[in-house]
C-alpha cells in the first residue's frame, strides 16, 4: 500500500488526544487543592457547576472578567521558565473582579499550543492553581487546545476567565467624592503589562535573558517574570471593614489611564510622586529606554499595582489593616474637584 493510500490518524496530523487526557489526570490534584464552598464537581465534564447558595450568597450579582498575559509569555517561552506565568493569568482577572467589589469564586483557563509538552503544560497549570488558591478562587475547568500550524515550536498562548459575586447593592465604585484619600499598594515589579516595550528595551541594551539583571537580583529573565501580585484577600478585607469607595487595578495605561476609571465625571486626582520609591526595574527601563516620566506613568504600574479610594476619616485605619495583611501601603494623594490627573514631585529624581 502506498503512503498516499494509507489511512491517516489525528496523531499524525499533530494532535495527541492521549497526551491531552494525560494532562487532565496530572492537573487534577492541583485543581482539587483550590476547592472552596460552592464547587459541585471536579474536572472532566462538559461544563463546570457552582452553587452560589452554598457559597453563602442570598441575592447575588455575578461579575465576570477575562484577560491574558500578553507578550510576557515570550520571555517565559524563550527562557523555559514556566512556574509563575499561570499566577499572572489568574491575577490579571481576579484583581479586576475585586475592583468591582466582587469576591472571585471560580476560574477557567484556555491553553493553546502547537505541540503539547506535558511537563511544561503541567507546570503552567499548576501555577494557575496556585494563583487560584491564593485568591480563594476555585479552578473548576478549562480547555487545552493542540493546534499545529497555528503555533510554532514550543509557542503557546493563555487566556483566563474568572467569575465572582457580590450581594446586590454593594457594587464599587460608589460614593467617591472630593477629599477621598488614595492609598497605593506596592507592585511586585512590571506585572503583566508593557512587555512589548520591555522586550524592545532589552533588545536595544543587547542583553540575554540569562544575563544578570542590571537592576539587581537574579537573571534578567527571572526578574522580569516576577508574577503579578494578587491583591484579592487584602482588598476584600478592606472592603468588608468599610470606607472603601473604589479600587483601581493599575495595568496597561498605568496610573494615568486606570485611576480615572473609578472617578465620577468632574472629579480628578492629585498624586504626589514622592510618596513612594520607584522600584529599580522601572528606573532601569526608563534609563535604558530613554523614557520620560509621562511615558513611564502611562505604560507601567511604576511600583503601584492597586489603588484604593477611601473615605478620609477611615484612611489611617484602612492603611493599617492593609499593612497587617502584608501590603506595602503609600498615601498617594486625594480625589480633587475638576477632571484630570495632576502629579507633583518626581519619580525619576
Amino acid at each position: 500500500m502506498s503512503d498516499q493510500n494509507k489511512g491517516l490518524t489525528y496523531a499524525e496530523a499533530g494532535v495527541d488526544i492521549d497526551a491531552g487526557n494525560a494532562l487532565v489526570d496530572r492537573i487534577k490534584p492541583a485543581a482539587k487543592a483550590t476547592a472552596r464552598p460552592g464547587v459541585m464537581a471536579g474536572l472532566g465534564g462538559f461544563g463546570a457547576l457552582f452553587d452560589l447558595k452554598a457559597a453563602g450568597y442570598d441575592d447575588p450579582v455575578l461579575v465576570a472578567a477575562t484577560d491574558g498575559v500578553g507578550t510576557k509569555l515570550r520571555i517565559a517561552i524563550d527562557t523555559g521558565l514556566y512556574e509563575t506565568i499561570g499566577i499572572d493569568l489568574v491575577a490579571m482577572c481576579v484583581n479586576d473582579l475585586v475592583c468591582q467589589g466582587a469576591e472571585p469564586l471560580f476560574f477557567l483557563d484556555y491553553f493553546a499550543t502547537g505541540k503539547l509538552d506535558l511537563d511544561a503544560a503541567t507546570t503552567i497549570i499548576e501555577g494557575i492553581a496556585r494563583g487560584c488558591e491564593r485568591s480563594g478562587c476555585a479552578l473548576i475547568g478549562g480547555e487545552t487546545a493542540e493546534m499545529p500550524g497555528m503555533y510554532a515550536g514550543g509557542d503557546f498562548d493563555l487566556a483566563g476567565f474568572a467569575v465572582g459575586a457580590m450581594e446586590r447593592g454593594t457594587a464599587l465604585p460608589a460614593g467617591v467624592g472630593a477629599g477621598d484619600v488614595l492609598l497605593g499598594l506596592a507592585s511586585d515589579g512590571v506585572h503583566s503589562n508593557g512587555y512589548s516595550l520591555v522586550r524592545r528595551i532589552v533588545a536595544r541594551a543587547g542583553l540575554d535573558w540569562d544575563a544578570p539583571a542590571p537592576f539587581g537580583g537574579d537573571s534578567l529573565g527571572r526578574e522580569l517574570l516576577a508574577p503579578t501580585r494578587l491583591y484579592v484577600k487584602p482588598a476584600l478585607a478592606a472592603i468588608r471593614a468599610g470606607g472603601v469607595h473604589g479600587l483601581a487595578h493599575i495595568t496597561g495605561g498605568g496610573l494615568t489611564e486606570n485611576l480615572p476609571r473609578v472617578l465620577p465625571d468632574g472629579l480628578g486626582a492629585e498624586i504626589d510622586l514622592d510618596a513612594w520609591a520607584l522600584p529599580p526595574v522601572f528606573g532601569w527601563l526608563a534609563q535604558a529606554g530613554g523614557l520620560d516620566e509621562a511615558e513611564l506613568l502611562k505604560t507601567f504600574n511604576a511600583g503601584i499595582g492597586m489603588v484604593l479610594v477611601v473615605e478620609a476619616r477611615r484612611a489611617e485605619a484602612l492603611a493599617a489593616l492593609l499593612a497587617a495583611e502584608g501590603e506595602s501601603v503609600a498615601r498617594l494623594g486625594t480625589v480633587t474637584p475638576g477632571a484630570g490627573m495632576r502629579y507633583s514631585g518626581s519619580l525619576l529624581g
